[in-house]
């Protein structure tokens, strides 16, 4: 049988046959390997590790980077994957982003040829998991106020501070730790300007089996329970002068691994949103109701509509902003635009759908209330609404409002 919605939405048509390739394999595996679990796993809050050799494997970790068995793929190709997996889970595209995003892309991009050789093949293959530890407990959408310090001793790095809900940070091998630097480091460095200033945020490569450093899965979560975020305690973990990575210099650098990160959520937040309309369609034309499915009354099906309509507004923003990022064009503001409309929508499309599911909308006979619950904590990460909405009121207006 023809797929309703994309038999009225045919972005196929503006998809490369490569572009179509990875959409494939990301949906195979992700309906085949993740949905079959998924819902057990939830009920866990288990994370199924041992899937992320396979995942590798697909080539789906750090698939946008090049080089260090990593597949090079475009950023179109990316999104759809983050898709597919979103489609199943968001604590699945959570651990691409985690991974590949954040972890892998600071090392490719700010690391020195060695870290960058130490790691990106093992975190491609998924060997090696990676963590990205930027967020504190009292820091949240505020990382110029970072405590964590990383002072210089006897030509060694000293890091010590504590960050929150950091992804995967109990089964990482390695953290991206950031974390404001002393003088005497900035010195060491040759940064003049960094230790006139007293010090700049830098990243550092952290061995998680490093002494002093601890992560504490957090507990109680009634969102993302497929994925792990950890609280992270940092007290005097030493490192290597050469821990650093030499390409960052202060928070422009996270910030560009988050805008990579938002861009996933961009599609992946469409991929639940796809899901919940999916149960929506299908349940509008199993259940009956007076005699008739419930598809054919008009209020569902005017519901149906308006969720078709926010689900291709969303992915045709999506591409768009992909078309931009191949040209090398894409901007901060217009990844928040993509993050900001990509999850309000997800969500509105997901709580739609739970009305259309009735009372059985609430049980895991459905993936609804599942993603519904993901979707919340999708909107608060590399990111709030607050945050993007005010990147973009001082893109409008010139003033910055934090």
């Amino acid at each position: 049988m023809t797929d309703p919605v994309d038999a009225v939405f045919d972005l196929d048509a503006l998809l490369t046959d490569e572009e179509r390739g990875w959409r494939d394999r990301a949906r195979e595996f992700a309906r085949t390997r993740l949905a079959p679990v998924v819902e057990a796993d939830f009920d866990a809050g288990y994370f199924r590790g041992e899937l992320v050799p396979e995942l590798g494997a697909a080539g789906f970790l750090g698939m946008h980077l090049s080089g260090y068995g990593c597949a090079g793929a475009g950023p179109v190709a990316y999104g759809l994957a983050c898709h597919e997996l979103e489609y199943v889970d968001s604590g699945w595209r959570t651990l691409v982003s985690v991974q590949g995003s954040l972890a892998m892309t600071a090392i490719a991009k700010y690391g020195s040829e060695a870290q960058r050789e130490a790691w990106l093949p093992r975190m491609a293959t998924g060997e090696a998991i990676g963590c990205f530890a930027l967020t504190e407990p009292a820091g949240g959408s505020d990382p110029a106020a970072m405590t964590t310090r990383a002072r210089f001793d006897g030509g060694e790095w000293v890091l010590d501070g504590a960050k929150r809900w950091i992804g995967l940070a109990s089964e990482a091998s390695v953290a991206v730790v950031w974390a404001r630097t002393d003088a005497a480091g900035e010195e060491a460095l040759g940064d003049a300007d960094g230790a006139a200033a007293g010090g700049r945020v830098r990243g550092f490569v952290v061995p998680t089996d490093a002494a002093g450093f601890a992560a504490t899965p957090i507990a109680g979560k009634r969102s993302m329970r497929t994925s792990i975020q950890c609280d992270v305690a940092l007290d005097g973990v030493r490192l290597p002068a050469d821990a650093v990575l030499p390409g960052a210099r202060g928070l422009s650098a996270p910030f560009t691994c988050l805008g990579e990160a938002r861009y996933g959520i961009t599609w992946g937040a469409m991929g639940a949103a796809r899901a919940c309309l999916d149960a929506a369609v299908a349940r509008s034309r199993s259940r009956e109701v007076f005699g008739r499915p419930i598809g054919a009354m008009q209020l569902t099906q005017a519901k149906l509509a308006d969720m078709l309509v926010e689900y291709e507004k969303g992915m045709l923003l999506a591409l768009h902003l992909g078309r931009a990022k191949e040209r090398g064009a894409l901007t901060p503001e217009q990844v928040s635009v993509g993050k900001l409309n990509a999850v309000r929508e997800a969500i509105g499309i997901a709580s739609q759908a739970r009305t259309i599911l009735g009372g059985d909308g609430v049980t895991d006979e459905f993936p609804v209330m599942r993603h519904l619950a993901n979707l919340e904590s999708v909107r608060t990460y590399e990111g709030t609404d607050e945050i993007h909405q005010l990147v973009l009121g001082r893109a409008l207006t010139g003033s910055p409002a934090f």
